[in-house]
């Protein structure tokens, strides 16, 4: 039990580095409260919630392992190279796909009711 309840301090402090380490990361919480903060004053059903929600972890996922890649690069490839750059052009491409994979959930969940 014990071991179990390091892994998530260790998990833990991956995020709390993420957040304190990557620009990215904060804009993405900046927006995830934005979002929940104008979900809240429009009373979101329960199944808005579930793709609100959703979106937003998958963002702040996705950032986390955007970070973990590069610094395996990094750590491996100190020097450039070309499939050192597509290892993190790709990371961060998927965080690019799930940024905007948040705007579109939050634009056909949020838009239309702060509109009407």
């Amino acid at each position: 039990m014990k071991g179990f309840l390091r892994s998530f301090t260790f998990a833990l402090a991956g995020i709390r580095h993420v957040l304190r380490t990557q620009r990215n990361m904060k804009v993405h919480f900046a927006a995830a409260t934005l979002a929940v903060a104008v979900g809240l004053f429009l009373h979101l059903s329960g199944f808005e919630w579930v793709l609100i929600f959703s979106a937003i972890f998958m963002v702040i996922l996705t950032e986390c392992i955007n970070t973990a890649i590069e610094a395996m690069v990094d750590l491996v490839s100190p020097e450039y190279h070309p499939l050192a750059k597509i290892a993190k052009d790709c990371a961060a491409g998927a965080v690019l796909l799930a940024a905007m994979y948040a705007l579109v959930v939050a634009g056909v969940i949020l838009l239309p009711k702060l509109w009407g």
